[in-house]
């Protein structure tokens, strides 16, 4: 069977678990993206089994349960913080809600284009405001002070594919990954322009991070501590949490990572301060 870039795959000597897309061949060795995980891997032709429409309908159907399940899990949290917020502006609902919100800003970096649009959409869905850039996982160390001074965020994301290679190296070996050691640096480049951890919140990582690095560098939150593979939209989760929570309380990292499609084996991270902010009055803007 002949493959072509853009193919949707499995691996038959990993029991056809995990869907991947091509994105280059090489001397018969395709370079793999996972589709709904942010898994890097390489693979011989003859390893591949590609996958058919019936196929690919019943993994989509899947992983939109799981997602699904996962918002409505996010949603009936949002409405718990948001009937706080309003009884806490409205003195115990005894005066008029006459108050507004400032909304979190948040950059989102992301080395693979599709997973970007995907993050993108879910944020929308959420209401968050976010600048989305592509960027190549090596790239993303040298982008770091151009675009927090252009942007100000008060929250990044760092993510991308990652994945931890055994013939590499230990677990603890950072030279074992194929790009925690850039996410690392990216994190370190953006605690140089803002050090505090609550004035800039950071999620970094994609699947089978090197955790503690990242977190001694200075994310609040990162991937993976049991080295295992996250789903695509876990870093929007974790943001849209911290972005939704008063920055008068903290996000705890269970509850930080309730909502997450992955959980704790695969997300961790620090206590953090939300970034929320309620003022008054608001003033509807007079058109005549």
């Amino acid at each position: 069977m002949s493959f072509v870039t853009g193919d949707v795959v499995t691996r038959n000597s990993y029991n056809n678990d995990i869907l991947f897309r091509i994105s280059t061949i090489t001397n018969n060795v395709a370079m793999l993206h996972g589709e709904d995980i942010r898994l890097e891997a390489d693979a011989g032709i003859t390893d591949l089994k590609k996958v058919q429409e019936r196929e690919m309908k019943h993994w989509k159907n899947k992983d939109k349960e799981k997602t699904d399940y996962s918002f409505r899990l996010f949603r009936q949290d949002y409405q718990l913080m948001k009937e706080k917020r309003h009884y806490e502006s409205t003195a115990g609902y005894h005066q008029d809600a006459n108050y507004f919100q400032l909304p979190a800003r948040v950059l989102h970096l992301d080395g693979d284009r599709l997973y970007l649009k995907k993050c993108i959409e879910l944020y929308q869905r959420v209401g968050l405001q976010v600048h989305g850039l592509y960027c190549d996982e090596k790239e993303m160390p040298e982008e770091m002070d151009r675009l927090i001074t252009k942007i100000q965020p008060d929250m990044i994301v760092i993510t991308g594919h990652d994945a931890f290679l055994r013939n590499k190296g230990e677990k603890s070996d950072l030279r074992a990954y194929r790009h925690s050691k850039y996410f690392v640096d990216t994190v370190r480049a953006a605690r140089n322009v803002v050090p505090n951890v609550d004035q800039l919140v950071i999620f970094a990582g994609a699947c089978q991070s090197h955790f503690e690095s990242l977190i001694r560098a200075g994310a609040n939150f990162a991937s993976s501590p049991s080295r295992i593979n996250i789903h695509a939209l876990d870093p929007v989760y974790i943001a849209a949490k911290v972005a939704y929570t008063s920055f008068m309380e903290k996000v705890s990292v269970y509850d930080a990572l309730r909502n997450t499609l992955t959980g704790e084996k695969g997300l961790g991270g620090i206590e953090t301060r939300g970034l929320l902010r309620t003022g008054m009055p608001y003033v509807k803007e007079d058109l005549n």
